[in-house]
């Protein structure tokens, strides 16, 4: 059930890219136990405002609700290492140290442990001591200045690129690369995950392009791939709906101008930027003609390079999605399916988000903690 059945991970909870992160191990089979914060009024917070049974990001662990400014909850959290092949932090640089779970604590309980960090600047640098958000790192990485139209502000893309893509699947890569090397050396090692990092290096197609002269850094929505392209953009249609188009090769820009009813021989020159304007404002005229449906109907299931643009509401009923199962219900909660997928060890939700604290007795057991060791807990406060 999963490729990382059997490796167990200690998630100091967070928000967005570190829970993301844990999401993924969990989706994959590894046994994730979150260690929430403790709510002093005996109810269980959230994190995420709200109902944490809504709380996507969280499903798939076990919660374990700890006082940690308690000596006893620390100690505890060792305790849990000991035994434990991963364990994740997304604070500010040296709050873990503060606490007494840096990295030098736990690898004296466990010198084979993976410790995952996870930050926006990184453990060191002039910004690695000040807060920030995903629109901040994406911004000093280079990657928020290309995002946006010709003559426009920069446009943030929600906060996939920083939280997500640069930062929880950069540290749930890092952490498979580093079980790996730890299978071979026996010893562990420290991530250091920078959101600005990550998001630098998703970018990196691009500045091979801007060496090689076919890409303008100082420019937005002038490039191939960021809308300045005619045959790599959106448009409207005549229901007030979008499809997307990226007929990049040119093949597919052939069947581009015979699907869409254009006169070929005046669409002959793809890539000469001085076109591209007048391309794109004849094909913004012509797919106002029809319905996004009418256009799905001519060119849908083609190598067109074609979709629509589907709200969030639409996605699951879809039929590539419906086959394919990308969209999944755990507990009555529609939400994306575990990815990628294995032939083999098949990757599952294997519970809902939790509520905090809800599996304390379960988790602490097992881990070796007796009854009475997790009366003593309770007992003290820590849990």
């Amino acid at each position: 059930m999963g490729p990382l059945q059997g490796i167990k991970v200690i998630e100091i909870a967070g928000i967005g890219p570190g829970p993301f992160c844990a999401m993924m191990l969990a989706d994959m089979g590894a046994d994730v136990i979150r260690i929430d914060r403790k709510d002093p009024s005996g109810r269980g917070g959230t994190t995420a405002g709200g109902n944490a049974r809504f709380d996507v990001l969280n499903r798939g662990r076990r919660s374990l609700a700890l006082d940690l400014k308690n000596p006893e909850a620390i100690e505890t959290v060792l305790k849990l290492c000991e035994t434990a092949d991963v364990i994740t932090e997304g604070f500010r640089p040296g709050v873990m140290e503060r606490l007494g779970l840096g990295p030098d604590e736990v690898m004296k309980r466990n010198p084979k442990i993976i410790y995952g960090r996870m930050t926006g600047w990184g453990q060191e640098g002039p910004y690695a001591p000040v807060a920030g958000h995903d629109i901040n790192y994406i911004a000093l990485s280079g990657v928020l200045h290309c995002l946006g139209r010709e003559d426009s502000k920069p446009v943030p893309p929600m906060n996939l690129v920083g939280d997500f893509g640069g930062g929880g699947m950069m540290l749930a890569f890092g952490i498979a690369c580093a079980l790996i090397e730890a299978n071979k050396s026996g010893k562990g090692q420290v991530i250091d995950t920078a959101m600005v990092d990550g998001a630098a290096l998703l970018m990196a197609p691009m500045y091979g392009m801007q060496a090689m002269g076919r890409w303008d850094g100082d420019k937005r929505g002038v490039n191939i791939l960021d809308t300045g392209a005619h045959f790599y953009e959106v448009y409207e249609t005549g229901d007030g709906k979008y499809v997307s188009i990226g007929s990049i090769e040119p093949q597919f820009y052939k069947l581009l101008v015979e699907k869409s009813g254009i006169d070929a021989s005046e669409f002959q020159d793809q890539h000469n930027k001085d076109k591209w304007r007048g391309y794109k404002a004849t094909l913004e005229k012509v797919f106002k003609t029809k319905t996004r449906d009418e256009w799905c109907a001519i060119m849908e299931y083609t190598d067109i390079c074609f979709a629509p643009v589907l709200s969030m509401n639409e996605v699951h009923e879809h039929p590539h999605n419906a086959e394919r199962g990308t969209f999944i219900e755990v507990n009555g909660l529609r939400q994306p399916g575990p990815a990628p997928r294995f032939s083999r060890t098949k990757p599952v939700v294997k519970r809902p988000p939790p509520l905090p604290g809800e599996h304390n007795e379960e988790a602490l057991g097992d881990y070796g903690f007796s009854a009475s060791d997790i009366e003593k807990l309770k007992a003290s406060g820590a849990i």
